[in-house]
């Protein structure tokens, strides 16, 4: 029997019914993401919600949707620090399972109709499915995968995608064929009513594409061979360009700059309050470094934001 391909594979190891999300799996078990370092994303995440309030005009109900809310870290943490924003402020997790949530926060397995306010995708795009593709000879070859990870090279395929994002020319080159992403990404930006849509997450652009694609796993903290069994989270960088070129106008930082744009610096305490409030000399510090992480460019501060604005002047670099 043949093996399917990558895109097949990928979607039932990560979404099937004994796929690694839908029996419950979460993200801060396998790696680490911005949102577990402490409140500080949530903080800038927050700075961008008033702006989008301020924008729509004070709008009633204001939504925070949280799309691959994960265990749902930050749409608590934004729920907790809006508390001026209550009685507006309508937060949904949108995710397969049902994570631990507070009350006051909803939780949907699908994505909204509508959304008038701020929809955050945080690590959403790297986990959607794509064809995985290899350069064999002067083809370009579907990559089949078995259940233990052993890969075939199937059919030659074409691709308008690879054409204009991601053309290949030398032998045993891969590439992950984003326009699922391109279209999810699209989707999600029209379901915006009023307001604006973010993505977070790692990726590259073209002239710096990964020579043997980006695909990958995570199980208990440790980067490991993809294997489509359920027993890992399967992952593959993002093509920033070509995912900005697929919903119109958009804004494209690093987290490093954003967070700064945002007003989240990393700047530690002034040394006299260590004598004079002890304590408050410590939170200062740890806030520094948990800052410090957030905006290492090395690290969490490399991954880009992508900002769509909808039918508002809505941006990250302008109050």
């Amino acid at each position: 029997m043949a093996h399917p391909g990558w895109h097949e594979a990928w979607r039932a190891a990560l979404y099937g019914p004994m796929g690694f999300f839908a029996r419950g799996s979460r993200p801060a078990d396998h790696f680490r993401t911005s949102p577990l370092v402490g409140p500080e994303l949530a903080e800038a995440v927050l700075e961008l919600l008033d702006r989008v309030d301020m924008a729509l005009d004070r709008p009633n109900p204001l939504d925070f949707v949280d799309v691959g809310a994960g265990g749902g870290e930050l749409a608590a943490q934004v729920f907790a620090l809006g508390k001026h924003l209550r009685g507006r402020l309508r937060v949904r997790a949108v995710e397969l399972v049902r994570p631990p949530l507070p009350a006051g926060v909803e939780w949907s397995p699908e994505l909204p109709d509508q959304v008038t306010g701020l929809v955050i995708a945080h690590e959403w795009l790297d986990s959607l499915p794509c064809r995985v593709v290899q350069m064999h000879g002067s083809r370009v070859r579907e990559v089949h995968v078995s259940p233990d990870g052993t890969e075939s090279l199937g059919a030659a395929v074409s691709s308008r995608w690879l054409d204009a994002w991601w053309p290949m020319s030398v032998d045993g080159q891969r590439a992950e064929i984003g326009a699922t992403r391109d279209a999810a990404w699209a989707d999600l930006v029209a379901r915006v009513v009023a307001g604006a849509a973010l993505a977070v997450d790692y990726g590259h652009f073209a002239g710096a594409r990964p020579f043997a694609g980006s695909l990958t796993g995570y199980r208990a903290g440790r980067q490991v061979p993809p294997v489509p069994d359920g027993s890992c989270d399967i992952t593959a960088h993002v093509a920033f360009d070509a995912v900005a070129a697929a919903a119109g106008p958009c804004e494209l930082l690093t987290q490093r700059e954003a967070l700064a744009a945002l007003g989240i610096a990393d700047a530690p305490p002034a040394a006299g309050l260590a004598a004079q409030d002890p304590l408050g000399w410590l939170a200062g510090v740890g806030r520094a470094g948990r800052v410090a992480e957030l905006r290492d460019p090395t690290g969490l501060g490399g991954f880009h934001w992508l900002l769509c604005p909808r039918s508002a002047p809505i941006s990250l670099v302008r109050a």
